[in-house]
C-alpha cells in the first residue's frame, strides 16, 4: 500500500504468496515449482531489504555466498520495482522533513538524518523506511484492539483481550462464546484500516496460546 507497486498489490489481491513470487524471479522458475528452501530464502532477503540488510549481511545470515544474496536482493526490486522507489522517497522525505510518519501521522523524529557520518545516517535512512511500515502496522493493530473491546462491551461478551502478541490478539474465552468471539475479531482486524490491499486475519482456538496455532 504505501509503495504503491502495482505487482505488489495484484500479489496480495490475488492471494498470492510475495515471498515465493521473488523466488520464482531468482530461481527463474514457475512460482508452483518454487521449493520451501527457495521461498525461505527469498523471505528472509525480502525482510532483510526493509531494515537495509547488505548482501554480505544477507550471506552471512542464510550461509550463502554473496552472489547469490545479491541475486536475491535484485529479485525483489525486480518483481516490485516501485518498492525500491518508495526506500529513496521515504529516505529524501525524512532528510527534507526530518522526521518519518505513519499512514495516521504518528511521527518519528530522525535527528540524524543530515549527519556528516554515514553510518550514523545510515541508521537513520532505515528507520526512515522501517518506521511507517511498522509504525503503520501498530497503528492498526491498535485501531483493531479497541473495536475488538467496543464490540465485546456492545455485545455483552464476557471474554476479554489479555494481550497483544504482533499481529495478533489473545482473547481469553469463554467456550460459549466462541463463535461471537470468531466473528467479532475476525471483523473488526480486517476491518481496521481500508488499504489497497485486503487486510485478512484467521483465528485460532486452544488451551494456551501456543495450541491456538
Amino acid at each position: 500500500h504505501l509503495s504503491g507497486d502495482e505487482a505488489m498489490i495484484s500479489a496480495f489481491q490475488n492471494g498470492h504468496d510475495v515471498h515465493a513470487a521473488t523466488a520464482a524471479t531468482v530461481y527463474g522458475k514457475p512460482m508452483e515449482e518454487v521449493t520451501r528452501d527457495e521461498r525461505t530464502k527469498a523471505k528472509r532477503a525480502n525482510f532483510g531489504l526493509i531494515y537495509g540488510i547488505s548482501a554480505w549481511g544477507l550471506s552471512q545470515s542464510l550461509l550463502i555466498d554473496r552472489k547469490e544474496a545479491r541475486r536475491l536482493m535484485d529479485g525483489f526490486f525486480e518483481t516490485f520495482p516501485k518498492v525500491q522507489q518508495y526506500m529513496e522517497e521515504s529516505k529524501a522525505m525524512a532528510a527534507e522533513k526530518g522526521y518519518a510518519s505513519t499512514l495516521l501521522h504518528r511521527r518519528r523524529y530522525l535527528a540524524d538524518i543530515n549527519s556528516g557520518n554515514a553510518t550514523v545516517r545510515g541508521f537513520a535512512e532505515r528507520n526512515a523506511i522501517n518506521a511507517p511500515i511498522q509504525g503503520t502496522a501498530a497503528d492498526i493493530m491498535k485501531l483493531a484492539m479497541v473495536g475488538v473491546a467496543r464490540r465485546f462491551k456492545a455485545e455483552g461478551i464476557r471474554s476479554r483481550i489479555t494481550m497483544q502478541v504482533h499481529d495478533e490478539i489473545v482473547v481469553d474465552l469463554l467456550r460459549s462464546e466462541r463463535e461471537q468471539v470468531e466473528r467479532i475479531v475476525q471483523a473488526e482486524m480486517e476491518g481496521a484500516a481500508k488499504l489497497s490491499i485486503p487486510l485478512t486475519a484467521e483465528c485460532g482456538v486452544g488451551e494456551n496460546w501456543l495450541a491456538a496455532h
